[in-house]
């Protein structure tokens, strides 16, 4: 790292024991339940693709099956692996019966339980080893191919159609980008299913489905060989499939994935404590397939403003470290994200941008932090964008982020076109070769504005986490405290799909991971 902040480290300390003890109440909510989301992920881990009756996944009709018959809170694997045992069937031809109306999971004559547990133990097994597997291509590729050193150019495709994202994404590439997200259709993260199968009609987006992972993946390793640097896929895992997705991402070898534990809640009104369960399990299954996720707290600076609220940045910043720790989550797969977005007729805005920054890498020094561009005081004066962008650019490589999504001067006015892209990844990889060693000629100057911006936003964090504390997480959130949202524990939506766990609930997934038997 080129600037050195000088900071309080004992305030990062108590700031890391404060998120830490936060999560420690919600997690044993969240052990003591599950969701319909976090059991068809189960399902789709144990291989499960397709649909059934008019045209509902497969996955959904075997947990809505379950749910039906009350026996949700013995988990998914149970029934399924309970009527495999009986009728010699696999997953899929079981939940193709079931989808099919041919078949009642919870009528189903109970075979012995150890070999229920058995049968679920190996399957999951089976799919874990594939995930490690994808994790070890992943290797290989880099290994082969090389990548560019960070910051790593992150560009969006959102064309609503996957072979229409397939020829942006490739051009992307070979224009300079390294990371390459697949904007999902409006309003997908409500749906309470994963669509099935290629599509070509989404909204300002593309659905996030298995096939399109597949063709996305396939086409982006053809233009990586074709380049000779590894270029990373990254869709999202936010709303109310959170788990299914990131089971389907750690399948089809998806780089990194957005992944927040709030966000659902903020900003798309999702029953808060479905969201705290699913996003434990969505990150044990990432955490096991090398997923770097990407945290959403760049969000609260477009309904907050970026001056007065960078201390909810941070506080948020560590609760998601927290809370990616306990699913087994390292360090460096934790990409937090934070935003450049003062308004631009702040004096010193720049300086005070570096100080947050600056404070973010220095709390979390191994993370691969995500820096977000500029958008909120974006106009449409594409000349006055490009500057902002920029300052943005120079922000970056000055401040040693990781994952750097491109600032594009047009995205005020419509969904960017190519040559938009092209112009902003020119500016950014200009400015990142140009600068890429300034800042390591220069000392911050003690106690300057920069030191005492950080210093005032770190204190202002600890308060704030242990005011958390205090109160709670999920209080926390009805006041207003991210975001300014205010969201209650019994609002939003999905709070129907929150089960409590009984005595006999067993996660093949959990037992595995947690207990270190997976290999």
């Amino acid at each position: 790292m080129a600037l050195k902040l000088r900071v309080d480290d004992k305030l990062i300390v108590r700031a890391r024991e404060a998120a830490h003890r936060i999560t420690g109440e919600v997690q044993g909510f969240i052990e003591q339940h599950t969701t319909t989301s976090t059991e068809r992920a189960v399902v789709r881990l144990f291989g499960v693709e397709g649909k059934g009756l008019d045209d509902v996944p497969l996955p959904n009709l075997v947990v809505e099956n379950i749910q039906d018959g009350g026996g949700l809170d013995k988990g998914a694997s149970y029934w399924v692996c309970n009527a495999m045992a009986r009728h010699s069937l696999s997953a899929q031809e079981v939940a193709q019966a079931v989808g099919h109306g041919k078949l009642d999971l919870i009528k189903v004559a109970q075979a012995d339980e150890g070999r229920i547990r058995e049968t679920a133990h190996l399957i999951a097994q089976e799919t874990l080893d594939r995930i490690t597997r994808n994790r070890q291509t992943r290797s290989g590729f880099i290994n082969q191919w090389g990548e560019r050193p960070a910051p790593w150019l992150y560009i969006i495709v959102a064309t609503g159609n996957i072979y229409e994202d397939v020829i942006q994404a490739q051009n992307a590439a070979r224009q300079g980008a390294d990371v390459i997200a697949v904007i999902r259709s409006t309003a997908q993260s409500l749906l309470d299913y994963v669509p099935e199968g290629a599509t070509t009609e989404g909204f300002a987006g593309t659905y996030a489905t298995q096939e399109n992972f597949r063709i996305m993946r396939r086409a982006l390793d053809e233009v990586s060989e074709e380049l000779g640097r590894y270029i990373r896929l990254t869709n999202y895992a936010s709303g109310l499939c959170m788990p299914e997705i990131a089971a389907l991402g750690a399948v089809e070898r998806l780089d990194m994935m957005l992944s927040d534990s709030m966000y659902g809640i903020l900003f798309r009104d999702i029953n808060m404590k479905r969201t705290l369960v699913d996003q434990h399990f969505a990150r044990m299954i990432q955490a096991q397939a090398g997923i770097i996720i990407n945290t959403g707290e760049d969000n609260y600076l477009t309904t907050d403003d970026a001056y007065e609220a960078a201390n909810t940045v941070l506080a948020s910043q560590f609760i998601n470290e927290q809370f990616a720790h306990r699913s087994g989550m390292t360090d460096e797969l934790i990409g937090l994200g934070h935003a450049f977005e003062m308004d631009p007729r702040q004096e010193d805005g720049l300086l005070y941008e570096m100080a947050d920054a600056l404070l973010s890498r220095h709390c979390f020094p191994k993370a691969p932090l995500k820096y977000m561009p500029p958008t909120r005081h974006m106009t449409g004066n594409i000349f006055m964008g490009h500057i902002m962008d920029a300052m943005f650019n120079l922000t970056s490589v000055a401040t040693n982020q990781h994952i750097h999504l491109i600032g594009v001067m047009t995205e005020a006015i419509h969904t960017p076109f190519l040559h938009d892209r092209a112009l902003a990844i020119e500016n950014a990889r200009y400015v990142f070769g140009y600068a890429r060693h300034f800042f390591e000629e220069f000392d911050l100057k003690k106690g300057g504005l920069i030191e005492k911006r950080a210093n005032d936003v770190l204190q202002q964090s600890v308060d704030l986490l242990e005011h958390i504390e205090h109160v709670g997480l999920m209080t926390a959130i009805a006041e207003g405290t991210f975001g300014r949202v205010r969201r209650q524990p019994t609002g939003g939506k999905g709070l129907d799909g929150v089960v409590a766990k009984g005595p006999q609930h067993f996660n093949p997934f959990f037992d595995l991971i947690l207990k270190g038997g997976a290999h």
